[in-house]
């Protein structure tokens, strides 16, 4: 059995080709867009719809094995690396998504000044900036 499969029946999930495919997919690397994914996926299997494609995030999403996130501005995107509170940063110049280690000691990794009672478990940050490349091109216009 492998790793793929052993992952989706431990988190109680069927077996099936696309499934597999997807989250060889995401444990490819990145923050990807889903029409990125389906492109992948079909290059591995004959066919499948975006809208397959779709559920299937969705399904691996609840399930934590994958992690969707959207940047303000963006459309949504999916990785695999899930668990550990990490946070992200996005160039202003080109979009290009970064991940970010958890900014202060364990989950949630930020202590908000006031909870309202809620039992915290997470905090998702996003920094923005201009990436090494945008930062280069700007410095090029300018000069």
């Amino acid at each position: 059995m492998s790793t793929g499969e052993e992952l989706l029946r431990t988190h109680g999930l069927r077996v099936t080709r696309p499934r597999l495919a997807v989250l060889e997919v995401l444990t490819g690397g990145g923050h990807l867009e889903v029409d990125e994914i389906a492109r992948r996926v079909r290059s591995r299997l004959e066919s499948v719809s975006t809208q397959a494609v779709y559920d299937v995030l969705g399904a691996l999403s609840r399930a934590g094995l994958a992690r969707r996130i959207e940047p303000a501005g963006s459309a949504a995107r999916f990785e695999a690396r899930v668990g550990d509170n990490h946070h992200h940063i996005v160039c202003r110049g080109c979009g290009a998504i970064a991940d970010v280690d958890c900014a202060v000691g364990e989950r949630p990794c930020l202590a908000p000044s006031e909870s309202h009672g809620f039992a915290l478990d997470e905090a998702e940050v996003t920094f923005w900036g201009l990436c090494p490349d945008c930062q280069g091109r700007r410095l090029a216009d300018t000069a």
